[in-house]
């Protein structure tokens, strides 16, 4: 794989600082439109529940790769049924979350069909020991093991979890997850009121065993994204193993 190839830049616009819902819509084409030809992924998640799945499609018209993070939950009935209706749209990944259960990543899984990635998302980025211990009454590196361990038996991609816990499930050769993570921060980027709590730079991440790496605000929020993109894809060539 190469460097472009790891990164998955996350549109993730608000639509009150953007003037609506539509807005937002416009923002994703407009940085989709920025990114053609540099081969990243693309990830969207609330602007498709808005505007619906023919996002996809038109992001797919634009070269692009799309993430579609949905983190679908609920009884495995319902979440084949969401498997169904993405399958039509064959986004190359999808996320479920991995605490509906087994069957319901089965269910997932069996239903979206082979030209989609199925990644388990285990414990949020955003929360810290203690929010874990409260949640799911365990540590979060005992919390993403044990859901790694679950998805490997739904037969999902990859995994969704922070880069701290990537070393845990690599050291682990029964675990043949990819290990995607969110939480990324580039050494030039500063977010103000970061609510990331376990978070890495994008070179760090892909030496402690990240196939792919989430950075969103660093790069949406820069003056010129493309600009940004090249920056954070100098910073995961370092963290390559040289040849």
């Amino acid at each position: 794989m190469d460097a472009s190839s790891r990164l998955i830049v996350a549109a993730d616009f608000d639509p009150r600082r953007e003037g609506g819902a539509r807005e937002v819509h416009d923002r994703v084409l407009v940085l989709a439109k920025s990114l053609e030809g540099t081969g990243v992924i693309i990830k969207v998640n609330s602007v498709l529940r808005a505007y619906g799945y023919t996002l996809i499609s038109e992001l797919h018209d634009l070269g692009l790769q799309v993430f579609a993070d949905l983190k679908l939950t609920d009884i495995p009935n319902t979440v084949e049924t969401d498997g169904a209706m993405l399958k039509e749209y064959k986004p190359e990944f999808i996320t479920v979350m991995c605490s509906t259960g087994i069957d319901g990543m089965r269910a997932v899984r069996e239903t979206v069909g082979q030209y989609t990635q199925v990644l388990g998302v285990t414990v949020l980025t955003s929360f810290n020991e203690e929010e874990c211990q409260e949640i799911f009454g365990c540590s979060t590196k005992a919390g993403v093991l044990r859901f790694a361990r679950m998805a490997q038996l739904a037969g999902l991609s990859g995994l969704i979890l922070s880069p701290q816990e990537a070393e845990i499930i690599k050291a682990r050769p029964e675990l043949t997850l990819s290990l995607n993570t969110p939480g990324i921060r580039p050494l030039w980027s500063l977010v103000a009121g970061d609510d990331q709590e376990r978070v890495m730079t994008p070179a760090k991440a892909i030496k402690a065993g990240a196939m792919r790496v989430v950075i969103g605000r660093p790069i949406i929020q820069a003056e010129d994204p493309r600009h940004a993109v090249e920056l954070a894809l100098q910073e995961i060539t370092e963290g390559l193993p040289s040849e």
